[in-house]
């Protein structure tokens, strides 16, 4: 089977390991080629021997406006043609879009007879524009793939009458192997600034909706009653063009004001991107997902990996990887005093932070192992070939 993935952006984010997961796991059954833009992404994939293309790129927000727009509709249509042309040349057999934006190429394209699997793992704003186009994805997609109900829902709500089925991100249960990774060497690896201290962590680009602001503010409170915490902020604001929905660029600035406000510039380590994430999460004795609504949450399944406890939203998917005070916690977003309670219960009972850990683990190895993920996307793309044959040969 030949399927090409198309990607709208060259940065690596959350959606893009994902997509990268899944390569790394497909048998040699399947011939991938993946479209993308120059950039880190096929850096990435070259690397895993996957043969890339280069299309045009997209920053376009999905929300109106004079100037951004008419452009990205123009580099959309553009990548389009690129991806007609690529389709036709590599005689695929599915197209699978990785993104809204690689959904809505994938709709311009318009590569007659070849299913089209569109990959959705953001919940748009609620708006004309995010409703057109998820109706728009869903009338021209074979299937819609959304990586928790939590998005299918927002799929469904605004198309009523797509096709959509639910797989679960994946995570690399040897990469992120508690057994592989020496708690203590993680530990001394970030040397003297976090001996001893309780050390909390967010692995996410920063932007609002991911939340560090409540991270911050929930050390600052665990500080307020005299607890060694210390936290690490893993990830940069990627996506920085005018026509993202958010302004990362002053988020960031804002967050540092935040903490230089509350005397904590000692107490936040601002690592950026990073490539030994397993490491740095591993040293972890808390990881906190914060964001105001979360799709699904990859960061979770990759701590619990590694038996980490965690503490997330509980608006959206995380809801569907753990279930509250067994594998985790779930709390609401933007009331930062429940978290800083939650870490310090965590902290005062080592045990019960060991338990969680180990209820993490297992969870993980029952429902989003990686070979369980690649299963279910190869038995999605049978199915969709079947049935393309069965409209074009009735």
């Amino acid at each position: 089977m030949k399927v090409l993935y198309v990607n709208h952006t060259a940065a690596v984010s959350g959606g893009e390991r994902s997509l990268l997961s899944l390569l790394s796991g497909l048998p040699d059954s399947v011939d991938a080629l993946v479209a993308a833009p120059r950039g880190q992404l096929q850096a990435t994939v070259r690397a895993l021997g996957v043969p890339v293309a280069t299309i045009t790129g997209t920053a376009g927000s999905l929300r109106l406006h004079p100037a951004h727009t008419p452009r990205a509709v123009a580099e959309m249509a553009l990548a389009a043609a690129q991806v007609r042309r690529l389709a036709r040349r590599s005689a695929s057999d599915v197209l699978h879009a990785n993104s809204i934006r690689a959904g809505l190429v994938l709709a311009l394209a318009r590569a007659p007879g070849v299913p089209t699997v569109v990959h959705v793992r953001d919940c748009l704003p609620p708006g004309a524009l995010s409703t057109a186009t998820l109706r728009l994805i869903a009338a021209s997609a074979t299937t819609v793939i959304a990586n928790s109900r939590y998005t299918a829902s927002s799929v469904l709500s605004a198309a009523p009458a797509a096709r959509v089925e639910v797989i679960y991100n994946p995570v690399d249960l040897q990469r992120w192997d508690p057994a592989r990774l020496d708690r203590g060497a993680a530990r001394a690896r970030l040397g003297e600034v976090v001996a001893g201290r309780l050390l909390l962590g967010v692995v996410a680009q920063l932007s609002p909706w991911k939340g560090q602001d409540t991270a911050i503010e929930a050390l600052r409170l665990l500080r307020e009653e005299g607890r060694d915490a210390h936290l690490l902020l893993i990830g940069s604001a990627k996506f920085v063009a005018r026509s993202t929905r958010f302004d990362n660029e002053r988020y960031v600035a804002h967050l540092h004001a935040l903490a230089a406000a509350a005397g904590l510039e000692d107490r936040i380590s601002w690592l950026g991107e990073r490539e030994d994430v397993p490491e740095l999460v591993r040293a972890l004795d808390v990881l906190l997902l914060p964001s105001w609504e979360e799709p699904f949450g990859r960061s979770l399944i990759e701590a619990m990996a590694l038996g980490v406890p965690v503490i997330a939203t509980n608006v959206g998917g995380p809801a569907e990887i753990l279930d509250d005070g067994v594998e985790g916690w779930l709390l609401a977003p933007r009331d930062p005093a429940p978290w800083a309670r939650a870490i310090a219960g965590l902290a005062d009972d080592p045990q019960r932070a060991a338990e969680i850990g180990r209820a993490g683990r297992r969870r993980v190895e029952e429902r989003f192992a990686l070979e369980r993920h690649v299963t279910a996307v190869l038995a999605l793309y049978a199915r969709v070939v079947a049935r393309a044959a069965h409209v074009a040969d009735p």
